[in-house]
């Protein structure tokens, strides 16, 4: 009956809902459809069949359901970077299906704390710093962190490790007969840019200063960054940061024909499978983390381990369009 609702509620088919629902990742809808389900399944406190039917036979014992925070710590809001959004999404079904309440999505950021409130739990999406994890602290004890770095041991974390992501991006692009391979993204001491490096020496490989450009990672400086890179007729392959960037910077190579380079990334969202050329990547497994993050908050909060752990996942290789052999 609940599914019906939604359905009434954002004009769409019962039979849509239960695949938004019951597959974060389906194509079925629009974005933005999926966001109107999804705020209607919260506003009802929609419960997923399964743990109804248990209740009602009574193979469940009715508990006053726990209050779930979700608190954005490195990006502003879920539009400034899709792999957050799709994570979050994620997060959103497994946190339903565990029973528990969506209680809001915050940022960490000063000028939006007083948003933060007591809450049961909390996942923390993108690493923050040890400040602000004491800090997040005040408001609950039942803490999970989802990102790419991992920290040292201060938060029960689920991570997929940035450094070897691009380790492995480059080692492939190296295999396919690339030489001169650039990097745009964050070039502080950024996991990512790390394993970039690290891979780069390892296989003898000069590293190219010109051929590196910082960015914040957007889709607009990733298609200002190319621009410059493509005056390199040396220059073969670039990885960038991250999908987003990726996308600007193909955008760049479709005005420019003729020029070719390529473009590897970091994330494997949704857009990495609809972009012009479709775009190699390395698939950071987001519905498993945030299935083991919801899984690992649950055991926290029923005092089912008291230790901090660190769920790591493995990366891996999806091959599209976007490289070439030498």
């Amino acid at each position: 009956m609940s599914l019906k609702k939604i359905a009434e509620m954002v004009g769409t088919s019962p039979s849509t809902v239960s695949r938004v629902l019951n597959n974060s990742y389906t194509t079925c809808a629009s974005e933005q459809l999926k966001e109107k389900i999804w705020k209607a399944a919260h506003e009802i406190q929609y419960v997923p069949n399964t743990s109804a039917r248990d209740l009602k036979l009574g193979h469940a014992e009715k508990k006053k359901a726990q209050r779930i925070l979700i608190v954005l710590a490195r990006v502003e809001a879920l539009d400034a970077d899709p792999f957050f959004r799709e994570l979050y999404q994620g997060l959103e079904y497994e946190i339903l299906k565990k029973g528990f309440i969506l209680d809001g999505l915050v940022t960490a950021s000063e000028k939006d704390r007083q948003e933060l409130r007591k809450c049961d739990g909390m996942i923390i999406l993108g690493r923050c710093s040890s400040k602000m994890l004491g800090m997040l602290a005040g408001y609950t004890s039942h803490m999970v962190g989802i990102w790419r770095n991992p920290m040292n041991y201060e938060v029960d974390e689920v991570v997929c490790d940035g450094q070897k992501a691009a380790q492995t991006a480059v080692t492939y692009l190296i295999k396919k007969g690339h030489r001169k391979i650039g990097y745009i993204g964050d070039c502080s001491y950024e996991s990512r840019y790390v394993g970039y490096n690290e891979t780069m020496i390892r296989n003898q490989l000069s590293i190219d200063y010109s051929c590196i450009i910082s960015t914040g990672q957007s889709k607009e400086e990733g298609y200002q960054a190319m621009g410059r890179l493509m005056e390199d007729e040396e220059l073969t392959a670039v990885l960038c940061a991250n999908d987003v960037t990726a996308v600007g910077a193909l955008q760049a190579l479709r005005e420019r024909k003729g020029r070719r380079i390529s473009v590897i990334s970091i994330d494997d969202i949704e857009e990495a499978q609809t972009t012009e050329p479709l775009l190699t990547t390395v698939h950071i497994p987001r519905e498993a983390m945030a299935h083991m993050a919801v899984q690992v908050l649950q055991d926290r909060i029923s005092h089912g381990h008291t230790e901090k752990l660190r769920v790591e996942f493995p990366c891996r290789i999806v091959e599209r369009e976007s490289c070439f052999q030498i």
